[in-house]
């Protein structure tokens, strides 16, 4: 029988595209999306655009308004609280799970995607968020637990934009790094406390680079209780 084919619709396709535009700040927050222009630009019609929208704002990316469409939300301190406080909930323990759990081949899968994030981060490349997100995926998917692998890659897409503004400091690269060759090589050893631990304390860190880096009025009080 023949290897079944993924099948990627145009739908996908506009998803893919779309998300990278707003995680790069190419579409910006606050604007409203212009769907005409929008359509006309990638030579679409609006059905397929309007579907990848609502797909989109079903992973936090967007927010629909009656009457005034599309809009990227905003960045802000309280949805970054509230993503990465849910992922040290799920993400250190399912990767501890899964390093007890991983074949040579997903061992070897997740060295191979902590060095194309390491090579892309040092070249400051626009694909750090989501080769950051194949890293931690390849740490939690081989537990064979896809509802677990489902909410943590859902946090993670909504994560990316911050990841991307958590790395934009120079030099910020360098520690997540370290942290993720860290975090590797006790995933590689199956020894599930230390990356339990790890993986929380690489989280906490970025959370708390995070508050020092996103400012707005409403969370500053938040920020400080």
């Amino acid at each position: 029988m023949p290897p079944r084919l993924e099948v990627r619709t145009l739908s996908d396709r506009l998803v893919d595209l779309l998300r990278e535009n707003i995680v790069s700040g190419e579409i910006p927050a606050g604007l409203p999306i212009r769907q005409d222009a929008l359509a006309r630009e990638l030579s679409v019609s609006k059905i397929p655009l309007r579907e990848s929208l609502a797909r989109l704002e079903q992973d936090g990316l967007v927010i629909s308004h009656p009457n005034r469409g599309f809009f990227v939300r905003p960045m802000s301190w309280s949805e970054a609280q509230e993503i990465f406080e849910l992922r040290i909930t799920v993400e250190p323990a399912a990767a501890a799970y899964a390093s007890m759990k991983a074949d040579e081949a997903q061992r070897q899968a997740a060295v191979e995607a902590l060095e194309r994030f390491d090579a892309d981060a040092a070249a400051h490349k626009p694909t750090v968020g989501a080769l950051n997100r194949a890293f931690h995926m390849a740490l939690v998917s081989p537990g064979g637990r896809p509802v677990t692998e489902g909410i943590v890659e859902r946090l993670h897409v909504m994560a990316d934009r911050y990841v991307r503004k958590h790395l934009e400091p120079q030099g910020r690269h360098v520690r997540a790094e370290a942290e993720h060759h860290e975090i590797l090589q006790a995933w590689l050893d199956r020894r599930q406390d230390e990356v339990k631990r790890m993986v929380a304390a690489h989280l906490e860190h970025t959370l708390g680079d995070l508050g020092e880096l996103l400012e707005d009025g409403q969370d500053g009080a938040s920020k400080a209780s």
